[in-house]
């Protein structure tokens, strides 16, 4: 949508839908998420694992199971080739997913997440190999003594119960033995890796993917192509600085790094206009979350759907009726319009629901300027304070994450907040925010009602100034106007691929989707989050947003409002996915996100 300023009065001039659709960055989030799931789905038939075969290790699985009632020997052997099968280890996927490997672990050098020359890897070989063979001694001492444990219990039937847990027990030393052997086969067998060719291999990729609609939005591809390089350097530089061990044992996630990078150069020499065109954080941000929705089954969206309209479509109406009544009854501000914004920036979906407002209320521009930038400041502290009092006092990563969601300002923040908790608060708060951001049209019809019949019926109302027709189509018509697009390929991912896997069967969701074009779709999410989090920290600028902080009765308006709302959405919150819905928070901690 375009907005523009008459009379110092903010107004909107709405974009035709067409338009909007190879104009805006939540059409193109749509489009280059669903090219790049098409073409992973192609890649992974191409690579044609042999999922006839899982038939009969499942078979086997299955039989074991119900004639032990544990895991036997031949179950654990046939569940690990059935988990063999995989579309990725071969083909183009492969191929992209080499791609797009991250920096490793490290100790001491950096460049060790990197490169690895011959002579490293063969000192790493020699070094492990001794472990190899007494893990190699201990795995065949281990599989032998399994073995005639379980021998006796199958020839007892498996009715003998003190057989039965002899067998369980040298099992369980089995697979240890197992894995232990594994960690060390892999480190005896190291091999030379240098990434940075795949690095500047996968920068080129994605900046092409993110130039295809920014031409189509009238981005300046030129100092967007300038600028990609250094975005996705401090990207990588995150994940390196991430990955090193002591680093990495304290939990600093990349998240935290990317957006601390981006501080840096924002608060420091500043962020140049060639660095902000490439700085696209809710273009990548969306088209992540698309991606994001092709892992998530459909169900489980609406199992979350339900507790999460409680916790959003509840709270949000009464943070912003409650805000602006308290702005004008005790705080006394003299301008209703700015009240208005400053409540519906901070209670519903931050800058996006301030130009609603704004437009809804006339209100001036430097009343939408204030607004805005009192959200983009505390946005920041938000980030890293309620992750940090979340882990703090230990709530359940769900409830933490659909605290975030109703709370945190913008999606690319909230994707950030969450991810630094962990994946499966990431994921609800990110749903709990799309469902919120349902209210932006909800919130804008009825201001501009409120304000053409109750406030300023005259200056509201006059030709031409209302925004939209005070009727059920024409509220229907602003939601839709002001629903996020890129909600509807979240949804549209999970759908059809939920529909897919269970067409198809679970052996082929399993070795074709999840272990396929999940692979490669997860793979770009990531990459694309962690270009998303570096923006975030470049748009930051405290110099240019200390003004807001003079802001006087808008200011203590904005921290009373949030302060309500922080309080009253961990409530709802807590009573909806730890009380009510506690079995929807229980299958979202099992589901490996």
């Amino acid at each position: 949508m375009a907005e523009n300023q008459t009379d110092n009065v903010v107004t909107e001039t709405k974009v035709p839908m067409l338009t909007q659709m190879h104009t805006t960055e939540d059409w193109w989030a749509i489009w280059l998420a669903g090219i790049i799931l098409i073409l992973a789905m192609i890649a992974a038939m191409a690579a044609r694992p042999n999922v006839e075969s899982m038939a009969e290790y499942r078979a086997t699985m299955e039989n074991e199971s119900e004639m032990a009632g544990f895991r036997t020997i031949a179950f654990t052997e046939a569940e690990a080739r059935l988990n063999a099968v995989r579309a990725r280890d071969s083909g183009f996927l492969k191929t992209i997913n080499d791609l797009m490997a991250r920096p490793g672990r490290w100790t001491t050098n950096p460049l060790d997440s990197l490169y690895r020359s011959d002579a490293a890897a063969a000192e790493i070989r020699a070094a492990n190999a001794q472990r190899l063979e007494q893990a190699t001694e201990r795995l065949n001492t281990a599989r032998a003594n399994a073995q005639e444990a379980e021998d006796l219990a199958r020839e007892a039937n498996f009715q003998n119960t003190q057989l039965n847990q002899e067998a369980r027990a040298l099992l369980g030393e089995w697979r240890a033995a197992r894995s232990s052997h594994s960690s060390a086969r892999s480190a005896a067998n190291t091999q030379p890796f240098n990434r940075i060719p795949t690095l500047l291999g996968l920068m080129v990729v994605m900046a092409l993917i993110f130039s295809i609609g920014g031409k189509f939005m009238g981005h300046n591809l030129k100092h967007y192509f300038i600028g990609f390089p250094i975005v996705f350097g401090l990207a990588v530089l995150s994940y390196v600085i991430a990955n090193q061990e002591t680093v990495r044992a304290y939990g600093f996630s990349y998240v935290l790094w990317g957006i601390v990078l981006g501080m840096l150069i924002s608060n420091t020499v500043g962020t140049p206009k060639f660095l902000k065109s490439a700085a696209q954080t809710e273009y990548f941000i969306k088209t992540g979350l698309v991606l994001l929705g092709a892992s998530i089954l459909i169900n489980l969206i609406i199992m979350v759907g339900l507790p999460g309209i409680f916790v959003t479509w509840v709270v949000t109406p009464i943070v912003l009726i409650g805000t602006y009544w308290f702005g004008q009854n005790v705080i006394k501000m003299e301008s209703k319009q700015l009240n208005i914004t400053v409540s519906s920036d901070m209670s519903v979906s931050g800058v996006s629901a301030a130009i609603a407002a704004a437009a809804a209320s006339r209100a001036k521009k430097e009343e939408l300027t204030l607004a805005i930038g009192m959200s983009m400041i505390f946005v920041v502290v938000m980030i890293f304070a309620l992750p940090t009092f979340a882990n703090w006092v230990g709530m359940h990563p769900v409830w933490a994450g659909a605290w975030i969601g109703g709370t945190v300002d913008n999606t690319g923040s909230v994707v950030a907040a969450g991810e630094l908790i962990g994946p499966e608060a990431m994921y609800v708060a990110a749903t709990i925010k799309m469902i919120q951001n349902v209210m932006i049209g909800v919130m804008a019809f009825g201001v501009a009602a409120y304000w053409c019949l109750k406030v300023e019926p005259e200056r509201a109302c006059a030709a031409g100034a209302a925004p939209m027709k005070f009727t059920a189509a024409g509220a229907l018509s602003e939601i839709w106007y002001r629903f996020p697009k890129f909600i509807l390929g979240f949804i549209g991912a999970s759908v059809f691929f939920s529909a897919l896997g269970a067409g198809m069967g679970e052996d082929w969701a399993q070795a074709m989707i999840r272990n396929g074009i999940l692979a490669w779709a997860n793979g770009f999410r990531d990459w694309f989050f962690a270009i998303a989090f570096v923006s975030i920290g470049l748009s930051i600028s405290y110099r240019e947003l200390k003004e807001p902080l003079k802001g006087g009765k808008a200011l203590l308006l904005y921290v009373c409002g949030q302060g309500f709302n922080l309080m009253l959405t961990a409530f709802v919150a807590y009573i909806m996915f730890m009380v009510l819905f506690r079995d929807v928070t229980d299958r979202l901690m099992g589901m490996g996100l």
